[in-house]
């Protein structure tokens, strides 16, 4: 029996008023894939990824995770997405940004246990010990008593990572996490993120790192003018 892809894209647009960046995407997604995303920027890239875990709510086209349709159609209308169905998505579709997003008044640990407590109602203990599991996982789990302000670029958007994967999600996403670094912090957010890789996980990463995406992705995808223009496995790139 063929596998259900974990995440179905089809006819996917996304409009900013005139602007129309999205023009109608396919795509599916299966356990386990690694796919890179490429393309010069102005693509569309970015607007893609942002529209998997619906920061950016699509103009038209349907996005289906793990068998569901998310959002519901009126009828003779648009698709209509209730803010209940879309928190439960993100929780299962993390997302790491270009920059780390994190809460400056809050330590590391504070960081990454903030989500468990408030969305999955964790509680204190169980958020801290999965919490020191993932800063463990990326190499931090002696800064987590620090601030952000005390950590360099690297080890904020390791932190950032390690809090996507609090969350024990079934897909991540990555939007140019290395793109904010100084070349000499590059390496060990790159390490980390194919550790993740290695361990078969689910993700798409939008990135300018071709070479890390030849040796780590198992399918490419070539995006210009809104659209994927060539998709294919990394020796064809």
């Amino acid at each position: 029996m063929t596998q259900q892809p974990i995440l179905k894209i089809r006819g996917l647009h996304k409009s900013f008023g005139d602007n129309h960046v999205l023009r109608g995407i396919d795509l599916d997604v299966n356990q386990g894939d690694c796919i890179a995303i490429l393309g010069a920027s102005g693509s569309g890239k970015s607007t893609f990824l942002r529209c998997l875990n619906f920061m950016e709510i699509p103009s038209d086209g349907e996005i289906t995770h793990a068998g569901k349709t998310i959002g519901t159609m009126r009828a003779g209308k648009s698709r209509i997405y209730p803010e209940s169905e879309l928190t439960k998505l993100r929780q299962k579709v993390g997302m790491v940004f270009q920059q780390f997003n994190l809460f400056p008044h809050m330590n590391v640990l504070g960081n990454i246990t903030e989500g468990l407590r408030i969305v999955q109602r964790m509680d204190k203990t169980s958020a801290e010990a999965r919490a020191y599991n993932e800063l463990t996982r990326v190499g931090l789990a002696e800064k987590a008593q620090e601030y952000p302000s005390r950590l360099s670029g690297g080890q904020k958007q390791r932190v950032a990572i390690a809090r996507a994967l609090a969350l024990a999600p079934d897909l991540m996403l990555f939007d140019e996490p290395t793109s904010a670094l100084d070349p000499e912090l590059v390496g060990e957010v790159l390490n980390v993120i194919r550790g993740i890789a290695d361990e078969g996980r689910t993700m798409l990463l939008v990135t300018h790192e071709v070479g890390f995406a030849y040796h780590v992705a198992n399918r490419v995808i070539f995006m210009a003018e809104g659209l994927i223009q060539e998709e294919g496995p990394p020796s064809r790139f």
